[in-house]
């Protein structure tokens, strides 16, 4: 198994320069074709406290102003990637959130850079992302331009978001150096160690050995986090668990601390 198409999403505000890198690094380690795609959209008509509205020429100077953007980030694009690497881009003004998960049917991986900002408009909504898009997500550290995910942390719980994104990272844990398979519970019971080993047999049948570790205590993303820094993982592979509330997603705490970390890589699956 590995990916053989990459989607790749260059925030509006962002430095585009380390992203690519990123996705061409990415690309040429599983021989993936690299989709390269921007989005941002013109907030809509918002009455003032004067009852004033945007007028339809100041909204044309702020779509022009994005398109500006986006064949910037194109150019970058097309610059730094090689001819080597099968790529294209795509490009659009609207919500960057919307067209990526439009995007996102013809990829097998999302990659996409966390703590982009909040405004809806110029950034991705990370939790809406990974819930609504049907395929896995890295999120990726601040300014980083490697992933070499040489010591992975896999965070299982016996759910059905777990086996899938232990599923969807089989192509990073098979390259990794280490793979460590770790569960929080405050109970020691025979249940949760045989669902690690069977965990451990699954990837051992794909040709990975790993380790298994129980942390005692509640469910909690920074003790999590912290087990994750005492190995050095470079990346975490979880499932994402929330519900759908009108309309807007509510996370389960680990989940939630993992959105907001932006130290460390994330790779998710829903």
């Amino acid at each position: 198994m590995s990916y053989k198409s990459i989607t790749l999403n260059l925030a509006v505000d962002a430095p585009p320069t380390p992203m690519v890198k990123l996705g061409i690094e990415l690309a040429d380690r599983f021989g993936a074709h690299l989709i390269g795609l921007a989005a941002a959209d013109v907030p809509p008509l918002v009455a003032t406290g004067d009852g004033m509205v945007y007028e339809g020429e100041i909204m044309q100077i702020q779509r022009a102003e994005i398109e500006k953007r986006l064949a910037e980030l194109r150019a970058e694009f097309v610059r730094l990637v090689p001819e080597t690497i099968s790529s294209e881009w795509r490009q659009e003004v609207c919500s960057p959130t919307r067209f990526l998960s439009i995007c996102a049917r013809a990829a097998d991986l999302i990659v996409t850079s966390g703590g982009e900002g909040e405004n809806v408009y110029r950034a991705v909504e990370i939790g809406s992302l990974v819930l609504g898009t049907g395929r896995p997500v890295l999120i990726t550290a601040s300014n980083v331009e490697h992933i070499m995910a040489k010591t992975v942390l896999v965070a299982w719980k016996d759910t059905r978001e777990a086996r899938r994104a232990l599923a969807d990272a089989l192509p990073f844990l098979a390259k990794a150096n280490e793979v460590v398979i770790a569960t929080i519970h405050s109970d020691r019971d025979d249940s949760i160690r045989d669902s690690l080993a069977d965990v451990a047999v699954f990837l051992e049948h794909h040709g990975i050995m790993a380790r298994t570790e129980l942390i005692a205590g509640e469910a909690d993303g920074d003790r999590l986090l912290t087990f994750a820094r005492s190995i050095h993982a470079d990346l975490v592979v979880s499932g994402a668990y929330g519900h759908s509330r009108l309309r807007e997603w509510t996370f389960g705490g680990v989940t939630r601390t993992l959105i907001e970390e932006s130290s460390i890589n994330r790779f998710m699956s829903y």
